[in-house]
Order: C-alpha cells, then sequence, then structure tokens
C-alpha cells in the first residue's frame, strides 16, 4: 500500500488545501472530466477542503454513463437474437434502456456475458463456432487501444463469427461542446490522466488556447487532484491559459504513440451521441472500411426489441442529463436516493462505478 497511501496523506492534503487558499482572490469555477477524479472528491471530501471561492463542476467523465440509450438498445436487439452471445464489461449491465436493462435480457435467456477484455471474446468466439460472438465496446480513448488489438487480432484469425458494437467517444470534442455552450461557467479543466496515457495531451492545447482555459492533467488519488487544482488556480490567478501536466509519472506530451497508431489503422472519426448531451461532430469512433466485416451494426438487423429512434428520452424524473453536463449535482435531483437508487436506478450516473450520483450515494447521502 506504500505507493497508494503516499498519495492519501492528509497532513499534505492539508498542507495543499492551505496554499490552494493562500493564492484565491476570487471565485472560479473548475470542472474534473473523469469519474475517478469525481469520485476521489466526494469520498476524500476534497471540494469540503477548498475555500469557497472554489466550486468543483463534475463533467461527463463517466464513459458507461454517456453511452447512449440507442446503443443500449441496439445491444438488447443484438442479445435477443438466436445463437448471439453478447460480451460486455460488467458496469454496462445494470445502465437503463428505453425499456429494459442489458441484466434483464440476461435473465429472461439472453446469452450475455461479462468480460475483463475484449480479447476474451476472441477465445469465446473461437470455442462457439456455431454462435455469433458481440462484444459491446464502450469507453473513452483509454481502453480504444485494447478494442482496436482485438479487432485486428480477429482479422488476422479471420473470425467469421465474431463482431463489435462500437459505442467508443473521444474527450476533447466533449470539452469544446461544453465550452462552447452559452450556459457554460467552467473557467479551467481537470483533464484525466488515463485518457492522456493514451493520446497524450497536444490535443489540448488548441483547446486551452481558443478558450482561454487551463487544462490540467490530473491523476486520481486525493494529492493528484488537489495538485491539479493548484495548478489549475494559479493559471487562473496569474491569467494564464495553457496546458501543464500534473500526472508526470503516467503521461507524456505525445502519449503512446504506438497504441495511437493501432487506434488509427482499425478506426476512423465519426460524429457521435452522447447521452444526456445529444450529439457532438467528431466526438466517436467507427470501424475503417477495411473492418466493416466485424460491424455488429450492419451484421444484425434490428428487432422490435431495439429502437432506431435518435433522441430516446431519459426516464421521468432523471435529471442526469443536466448533471452530465454539469449544470446540476446529484443531491439537486428530486428523485436522489428515493427512487432512484443504484438498485433501482432511473439514469446511468447512479449506476456506473464512475458515476457522479453513484459517488454522491455512496459518500454524501447523509447531506440530502
Amino acid at each position: 500500500m506504500k505507493f497508494v497511501n503516499e498519495f492519501r496523506d492528509a497532513k499534505l492534503a492539508q498542507q495543499l488545501a492551505q496554499e490552494i487558499a493562500s493564492i484565491v482572490t476570487q471565485a472560479w469555477t473548475i470542472m474534473e472530466i473523469c469519474g475517478g477524479q469525481t469520485h476521489a472528491i466526494v469520498k476524500y471530501g476534497i471540494d469540503e477542503l477548498l475555500p469557497n471561492q472554489i466550486t468543483l463542476i463534475h463533467g461527463p467523465g463517466c464513459p458507461v454513463c454517456v453511452t447512449p440509450i440507442e446503443s443500449i438498445d441496439r445491444a438488447i436487439s443484438i442479445a435477443t437474437q438466436p445463437n448471439v452471445i453478447l460480451c460486455s464489461f460488467g458496469d454496462m449491465l445494470r445502465v437503463p434502456g428505453s425499456g429494459i436493462d442489458l441484466l434483464t435480457a440476461k435473465a429472461t435467456g439472453a446469452d450475455i456475458r461479462i468480460i475483463y477484455s475484449p480479447l476474451d471474446c476472441l477465445k469465446i468466439a473461437q470455442e462457439n463456432p456455431d454462435k455469433q460472438v458481440v462484444f459491446f465496446a464502450i469507453g473513452f480513448e483509454t481502453t480504444v487501444p485494447a478494442t482496436a488489438m482485438t479487432i485486428d487480432r480477429a482479422k488476422k484469425l479471420d473470425l467469421q463469427n465474431f463482431s463489435m458494437l462500437v459505442s467508443h467517444v473521444l474527450v476533447p470534442p466533449a470539452m469544446e461542446a461544453i465550452l462552447g455552450s452559452p450556459d457554460c461557467c467552467i473557467q479551467g479543466f481537470l483533464a484525466a490522466g488515463h485518457v492522456c496515457a493514451v493520446m497524450g495531451y497536444n490535443e489540448y492545447i488548441p483547446i486551452a488556447h481558443k478558450y482561454r482555459v487551463p487544462i490540467v492533467v490530473t491523476g486520481f488519488e486525493p494529492l493528484d487532484v488537489l495538485q491539479g487544482i493548484h495548478i489549475c488556480v494559479r493559471q487562473l490567478e496569474s491569467g494564464t491559459a495553457k496546458v501543464e501536466n500534473q500526472y508526470t509519472r503516467a503521461v507524456r506530451r505525445e502519449g503512446n504513440p504506438t497504441a495511437m497508431q493501432l487506434i488509427g489503422e482499425v478506426f476512423e472519426i465519426v460524429p457521435q451521441q452522447w447521452r444526456g448531451i445529444g450529439e457532438i461532430a467528431q466526438s466517436g469512433l467507427g470501424l475503417q472500411a477495411k473492418y466493416a466485416a466485424f460491424d455488429a451494426q450492419t451484421r444484425f438487423p434490428l428487432t422490435s426489441a431495439g429502437k432506431d429512434d435518435k433522441h430516446c428520452a431519459e426516464a421521468a424524473g432523471c435529471i442526469s442529463g443536466q448533471i452530465l453536463q454539469g449544470l446540476k449535482k446529484p443531491h439537486e435531483c428530486a428523485a436522489f436516493g428515493t427512487v432512484c437508487t443504484p438498485e433501482h436506478p432511473l439514469g446511468a450516473p447512479m449506476v456506473s462505478s464512475e458515476g457522479a450520483c453513484a459517488a454522491y450515494y455512496h459518500y454524501r447521502q447523509h447531506q440530502t
């Protein structure tokens, strides 16, 4: 635990909070765009350590939460077809679609399997040649290299019974969409360290310059987050707006060139729907033409279990779209902790281990 505990030192956290308080002269609003950072902030009370002038806003940093309802409906539609094995990460199973979730489909007979690596799907496909195996691929840039590697491997193995339902999303376009909104009040960003470990942070530089906002690549432990806030506030107070890297132990400016090259070979950039936000241009990934045979969207027609509606609505009373955009916080939802709980969620942020609503439910429910 040594290398974990050193980033959770309470005394050092207090010192960092005091340093932040000593340089603040006015109110600042900072958004973290990573669910792991959101949970660290709420669990360890980082926001409560900070001076009142600093407001932390939780952004769309949970990939499970922003996976569109339409993709979940399509996954359910595919899973309920004969001779299909749908593979998914476990945290997707209880995310509500427009009707049911994947766990309910599994309970009613669909062959839905939890996997820990996309490469597990290839073994399942080889062991079940009479079944169609589909991987529900979601996530930010962090998980894309493993998806790309799996597709590339499937092509080399010439697996005829394997395909992917791809719903990957890209972070920089979402940040631009937030900054371009007329309701935007964000003055600085904490960028997700694991995303930047793959993509680097060159893409953030023109965003920081265009919108005059500091962007600090930040880790996930309490001291990481506090240090990221300190760097961001220092820039805000001095009137500068550039990209800085707090997470130097894991992130390089150029990211992982090998991973990015593989992603570029397998995927192309496409428009993408974000749950609760809508379509964001150039914010998703689709398979390149040479890998089109592995695209589950074209391999499986929609059935009555799925919907081809581009604007599926959230459940009545759910404000998860406003929460994902940082316009409201979970405890401001009338359904929070009553009608909407992790056992009976109305929206994705209450389900996911990185969702803001789940964080507030587990660590702040006493305040509501």
